[in-house]
């Protein structure tokens, strides 16, 4: 047992109720009880002002910090003046932690159950605040070009060749790997159906025409999001937990221009070449299944593939992966941007931007597809 004894009390002067608080505060402590303070502090409205007195404050731990949180946020819900300066300052500074982190949204509606009305007027509205900071992002992404391009604002060269490494080179194995199996899915499925009329040697038109126009760069894409995308997005969140962003700006460095720009234009100029490398992967998966499973030889598989796949095929490919690039660097550049304060903001904003590039990828993908077949390409 402790040789001196926690204590708490308060004593009210006009307006201003002074806390007292004093002796250890220890595990093997008999802690007061705090509900008349709370009580006190609930009821009287003649209260304005709380502030601690700690001149006799000997060891705590975790359990005084307990008890003060429960004061505070009594205080804080009536709307007092709460003087924490006269507290430790490693308390102040854990006070400080205690709040920098938000009560999520679902405890502080204490687990009530919303009618369909409200889910869908609360849907439309964090819907319309996303497509606000969609806008909001590309526009600065786009003044930050501007201001590059005029010489106001600037990146390192060394940063862009860093990040056209991490992501062009670095993601070589993890794209051949996926395309090789894809083109082996794509040759194995339609050679089932295909040799059931004996027309094999169409499996080469078949794994050529979908790797390059579709499939290539969109497991590129998907790939590069949950690689790419996810790391751009952790890199800024924790760049801005670490308040690094804020030192940029207080060396009158533009963090767009300084942090976005070399990630974007990295990933718009190598997607297209990664989406090549895929077609190409891809179209050896299927010349595996093809010549190993089935009565096809390898130049006949050649010989269809060349004439089934023409330069607008290609072309089709690569103006997808470039738009998909954009996106992706937009996306995992814009959570990353947007995220909070906390250890668990860092995971949030990588698992947003994951989310986000696949569903822009998808509905970029739906649309250029159709606008192709609408004018014939």
């Amino acid at each position: 047992m402790n040789e001196q004894q926690c204590q708490i009390s308060g004593l009210q002067q006009q307006n201003t109720l002074k806390i007292i608080i004093s002796g250890d505060w220890c595990w093997d402590s008999k802690l007061p009880n705090t509900q008349e303070l709370l009580q006190v502090i609930a009821t009287n409205n003649t209260l304005q002002r709380i502030e601690f007195d700690t001149t006799n404050l000997g060891l705590w731990c975790s359990l005084l910090m307990v008890e003060l949180l429960k004061l505070i946020n009594c205080a804080n819900s009536r709307q007092l003046i709460v003087d924490q300066t006269t507290l430790p300052k490693s308390i102040q500074g854990l006070l400080t932690l205690a709040h920098s982190v938000p009560e999520r949204s679902d405890t502080q509606r204490d687990n009530k159950r919303l009618n369909l009305w409200e889910k869908i007027d609360r849907d439309i509205q964090h819907a319309h605040q996303h497509l606000q900071d969609i806008m909001r992002f590309v526009g600065e992404t786009v003044l930050s070009i501007t201001a590059v391009m005029r010489g106001q604002a600037h990146f390192r060269p060394a940063d862009f060749w860093l990040y056209l490494q991490e992501c062009g080179p670095a993601a070589l194995p993890i794209i051949s790997m996926i395309s090789l199996l894809v083109g082996l899915i794509l040759a194995f499925v339609g050679a089932l159906e295909l040799s059931l009329f004996g027309a094999e040697i169409y499996i080469a038109n078949l794994v050529s025409l979908g790797m390059t126009r579709e499939m290539g760069g969109l497991m590129t894409a998907v790939i590069m999001s949950g690689r790419t995308g996810a790391a751009y997005a952790a890199q800024l969140g924790t760049m801005h937990v670490n308040n690094e962003i804020d030192a940029l700006k207080t060396m009158n460095l533009e963090p767009i221009a300084f942090l976005v720009l070399p990630r974007m234009l990295a990933l718009i100029i190598i997607m297209p070449l990664l989406c090549l490398y895929s077609d190409l992967m891809g179209i050896i998966g299927g010349g595996l299944v093809s010549v190993s499973l089935f009565d096809v030889s390898l130049l006949e598989y050649l010989h269809r593939s060349s004439h089934a796949v023409h330069l607008m095929d290609f072309m089709v490919g690569f103006f997808k992966c470039s738009v998909f690039g954009v996106l992706i660097a937009l996306s995992g550049c814009m959570r990353g941007m947007q995220c909070g304060s906390s250890a668990s903001a860092v995971g949030e904003a990588a698992t947003s931007a994951v989310v986000t590039c696949i569903v822009f990828i998808v509905l970029a993908d739906s649309i250029i597809t159709i606008i192709c077949n609408r004018i014939g390409i």
